[in-house]
């Protein structure tokens, strides 16, 4: 008996009239969400650590994966958790480079959050024989701390 691995392997979500799934929905309506700092006036530092960062490379197409370290000093907001992650997963089907994709990460949390500092590190997987990490930091002009 034989079997065609095109047809064993053959999803729903691969015709154009399939309904998203829940979680590809959540991550196309994705938005960084905050609330208010619990500790405004209390300088503290919180570390994000998002593992599963993929995108695509704008010139072969092939995936690029990445950890993303994030490190903030929160002013008045501080992002919800779960929307970072499904900000975070938006990225994996855009065609964007690594130095762009961090910076507009970077843009976007400080344009939602305001924090008195953000560092973002993203470190990519070596791919043919090269390993790339970008680093990108934002100050307030005049924090107060």
């Amino acid at each position: 008996m034989s079997h065609s691995f095109t047809e064993a392997t053959k999803s729903p979500a691969a015709s154009p009239e399939a309904e998203l799934k829940y979680g590809e929905r959540e991550i196309t309506e994705g938005q960084l969400i905050t609330f208010p700092n619990p500790r405004i006036g209390r300088r503290y530092e919180v570390q994000i650590t998002l593992p599963e960062f993929t995108c695509k490379c704008p010139f072969s197409g092939y995936p690029d994966f990445a950890t993303i370290y994030l490190t903030y000093v929160p002013h008045e907001r501080v992002v919800e958790l779960k929307s970072i992650k499904l900000y975070i997963n938006s990225y994996r089907d855009r065609y964007i480079s690594h130095e762009e994709s961090i910076n507009q990460i970077l843009d976007d949390f400080v344009a939602a959050t305001n924090p008195l500092e953000v560092r973002i590190k993203g470190d990519f997987n070596p791919r043919g024989n090269v390993h790339t990490v970008v680093e990108v930091e934002h100050r307030q002009q005049n924090s107060e701390s």
